[in-house]
């Protein structure tokens, strides 16, 4: 299968890539729109949006910008409400692909305070209001172009102007394993790759879609697993912007009194010792990540 050179979200009445757009722009998309055109860029530049573990060693073995691979696609504005953004944020995986694509600058994603009477998609020379195409019976959403009007995009600018920027609170996979990579080296990288993307063992996703305190919890369970310094391990999830250390803190104390994590000391040649965090008890136990992410959702069903 080609990838495309410009995303093309999914109209039912014919492509029209984004990239065809001068200066594109998106208003009030409904979560459904949102979403098919993070699908649409990240079909379009998957290494950089949605790397597996394979791409991101890659990248970072090569100490080439991971997000390189979305440098030529077009750069959109987007004008969200609340509510779609955070159908798409408050699950970690499609929330780190907007990461990326915010991170990489190729989306400008700013919110939209009042909802608008249609979801547009207009460029400065052709627009059209997108409605949802009717008789969808193959799953898949739809959209249609109505109307086209050269002068759309313009009545959007003092809008775009005075939006406020989103403010995303989940890094791109690149940014987290960057992270954790420099800081941890690369066995805690890969494992916590690994259980971010873990299934339950019968091949079914988890139990309920990976959020945020999940994905700190399992990116700590990671570093346990393989040994990682504790200083290390969250200087590298607060430069990724997973989270602060005081939440950390918390993490790895609810980890110890579940008898899942201890810590050892490392002495240092100058200096107070250091010290490292161990996966025990079942967290030990588990010999695959899948395993261990069976362990790690019986431990949050505690609360």
């Amino acid at each position: 299968m080609t990838t495309p050179s410009s995303p093309t979200p999914p109209l039912a009445d014919g492509e029209a890539s984004i990239g065809s757009l001068a200066d594109p722009i998106v208003v009030d998309p409904d979560p459904a729109l949102l979403a098919a055109l993070v699908a649409a860029y990240r079909d379009a530049a998957p290494a950089a949006v949605d790397p597996d573990l394979d791409a991101l060693r890659s990248v970072a073995s090569a100490e080439r910008d991971p997000l390189s691979s979305a440098a030529d696609l077009p750069t959109l504005a987007v004008l969200a409400r609340d509510g779609a953004v955070a159908a798409l944020t408050d699950r970690f995986r499609p929330a780190s692909r907007l990461a990326a694509l915010a991170e990489a600058g190729v989306w400008d994603l700013r919110t939209l305070a009042e909802r608008q009477p249609n979801a547009v998609i207009a460029g400065r020379s052709d627009g059209y209001v997108l409605v949802a195409a009717d008789g969808r019976d193959d799953g898949e959403d739809r959209w249609c172009r109505i109307g086209s009007d050269p002068t759309l995009r313009e009545r959007y600018d003092a809008l775009v102007a005075d939006a406020e920027a989103v403010r995303l609170r989940t890094p791109s996979r690149h940014r987290l394993y960057g992270a954790l990579r420099e800081r941890c080296g690369g066995e805690v990288a890969d494992e916590a790759v690994r259980l971010l993307d873990a299934a339950d063992e019968d091949g079914s996703p988890a139990s309920k879609p990976l959020d945020r305190a999940g994905a700190r919890l399992r990116t700590y369970a990671a570093g346990a697993r393989r040994g990682a310094l504790d200083r290390d391990l969250r200087r590298a999830c607060e430069d990724a912007g997973l989270g602060s250390s005081a939440t950390f803190t918390r993490v790895k104390r609810e980890l110890a009194e579940a008898d899942l994590l201890e810590t050892e000391s490392v002495s240092q040649p100058v200096g107070r010792p250091r010290k490292r965090i161990v996966a025990s008890g079942e967290l030990t136990a588990a010999a695959s990540p899948a395993a261990a992410l069976e362990v790690l959702e019986a431990f949050r069903k505690r609360d």
